[in-house]
């Protein structure tokens, strides 16, 4: 049972970890549809003449449609990372046998369709079905829950068969080559079924999508609220994707074109020239204007908090600290490296951080703030707020994050001072700690000498030998992976993991599942400290 637990979790935090990858992508274009579809924009032209020469219009125009890559194709990029991502060994054939699935199941789909002679342009059959060109395939648009299957399907194929023997007469289609095989021919089945039970399926997530549209502005605040909860858990990218993506996130007509899920909602309406409806406003209540009181205001506030918290001969030390914090949520959007201070110090002051930002999101829910995207962080406010003009209402953002930048400032001040929590800069001395630390960086300075040479660092502060050392050694990790900001690990034994001696190494916090899945979060070096250790395990 434990087993079981342990692969569970190990899977569900590396589906969530795929979904990085395209929503990087989507980050990026999400910006370049944001810049060129406002500054190529007769509202932004027509106040600023000097736009309305033929290069720039060329050049924003070219920067919208590059934006618009993500976005018209979505899906198959879902389903290429997943098994990208899931993938140990041969990640190119597992990406590539992504797309040959996603591809055989839509020509499945419609070959479906029309055997069953569904007239695929009359409007009943085309909202029963969800029938929309997908590759300039006439399929079911199954978003991405169609993409997420297709990869978790190809990427189980992936390591069942990618080792495939065959007899000798079929030889040259084993191995490898089998892997691509065997996907299309499983999804090609697995879309025959899809015209059958997709429409029952189709009405449940519009279910759930009225059911929260029914909340108004709550369903903005538990989705905000949870998000944070399930954060040091990993698991937040689905909950994300799930509104981003899908029906739940709320679903209308943009432009003429149906269109479902908050984000595709948001970035259908930038290359759209009407004024957005109420469908579309309403969508983006679950997106980033919801998250800027916390994290262009309240994060640093608590920030700021610490710091004056902090002993005074301490402060130098964790400046550096909490300014990099500041700079990644504010700059980045990414908050794990705050979070993580004061999370397993005072579990119910996370809490109440979970709470302050559902009620960000209610806020500008309720106010009308209208700027989507995906970070909340400052490039969000300038591009998808400033940029777009007043109708966006921007100008309410500095407010509530100066009012959320008070409150969390106050209130983590009180909770640190009323219970003495120790936060950076307030550990309590201990003699023994400074002789560890003396004999730890005498055996570094030793083992540098035998090497014949300095360890090299990671970004200039992250030792990775040291690292390893603190985790267990190379034997005690059996998988290596990281996500955003934390090494993923499944581990022999998460009690050989030295937590002491990580944080002082410049990890943020250590997260034990159970005593095989482990999570050390380092913050946004995490994949230039993931590849470093990585090159000290053994091969194979």
């Amino acid at each position: 049972m434990k087993k079981t637990k342990a692969a569970l979790w190990e899977f569900l935090q590396g589906l969530g970890k795929t979904f990085m990858l395209p929503v990087a992508l989507l980050a990026f274009c999400g910006i370049m549809l944001g810049i060129g579809s406002s500054l190529s924009s007769e509202a932004v032209t027509d106040n600023l003449t000097f736009l309305q020469g033929q290069g720039f219009h060329i050049v924003f125009t070219w920067m919208a449609n590059t934006g618009l890559v993500a976005f018209n194709f979505l899906p198959v990029l879902f389903a290429m990372a997943i098994p990208l991502g899931l993938a140990r060994e041969d990640k190119g054939v597992a990406a590539f046998s992504g797309f040959v699935g996603f591809a055989a199941m839509n020509l499945a789909v419609n070959f479906f369709l029309t055997a069953r002679g569904v007239d695929l342009e009359d409007e009943k059959e085309i909202a029963h079905y969800g029938i929309a060109d997908v590759l300039g395939v006439q399929s079911i648009d199954t978003g991405l829950l169609g993409a997420v299957a297709v990869g978790i399907i190809v990427a189980v194929l992936h390591r069942r068969f990618r080792a495939q023997r065959m007899p000798d007469a079929l030889a040259f289609f084993g191995g490898l080559r089998f892997v691509p095989i065997v996907s299309a021919l499983v999804l090609s089945i697995a879309g025959l079924l899809i015209p059958i039970v997709w429409p029952v399926f189709n009405s449940w997530i519009t279910a759930v999508g009225r059911g929260i549209g029914h909340t108004g502005v709550f369903g903005p605040f538990f989705f905000g609220m949870g998000e944070v909860l399930l954060r040091p858990v990993g698991l937040h990218h689905i909950l994300v994707a799930m509104f981003r993506f899908t029906d739940v996130g709320g679903s209308g007509a943009v432009c003429g074109d149906q269109v479902s899920g908050a984000l595709n909602m948001f970035y259908a309406q930038l290359n759209c020239s009407s004024a957005p409806n109420a469908d579309v406003t309403s969508a983006t209540h679950f997106l980033s204007q919801g998250k800027m009181a916390a994290y262009l205001g309240g994060l640093p506030g608590a920030a700021l908090a610490m710091y004056h918290c902090a002993k005074r001969a301490m402060r130098p030390e964790i400046k550096a600290l909490l300014i990099s914090g500041v700079v990644a949520c504010v700059v980045g959007g990414i908050t794990e490296p705050l979070e993580f201070l004061f999370l397993f110090i005072a579990p119910w002051l996370y809490l109440i951080h979970a709470v302050l930002v559902g009620l960000g999101f209610l806020t500008a829910a309720v106010l009308g703030v209208f700027i989507g995207n995906t970070d909340g962080n400052v490039i969000d406010w300038l591009v998808f707020g400033v940029l777009q003009g007043t109708t966006t209402k921007w100008y309410l953002v500095p407010v509530i994050a100066g009012v959320w930048f008070a409150v969390y400032y106050f209130l983590f001040r009180w909770a640190i001072k009323r219970f003495d929590l120790k936060t950076p800069g307030r550990e309590d001395d201990d003699p023994a700690d400074e002789a560890d630390d003396t004999e730890e960086a005498a055996a570094d300075e030793d083992a540098s000498a035998e090497d014949g040479k300095a360890p090299e660092l990671v970004a200039g502060q992250y030792d990775p030998a040291a690292i390893l050392a603190a985790i267990g050694g190379a034997d005690n990790i059996t998988s290596l992976d990281n996500c955003i900001t934390r090494l993923r690990m499944t581990v022999e034994d998460a009690d050989r993991l030295d937590e002491a001696r990580l944080k002082k190494l410049g990890a943020v916090g250590v997260i034990k599942l159970d005593q095989q899945t482990v999570q050390v979060i380092i913050g946004p070096q995490v994949q230039s400290v993931k590849d470093a250790i990585a090159k000290l395990l053994p091969v194979g």
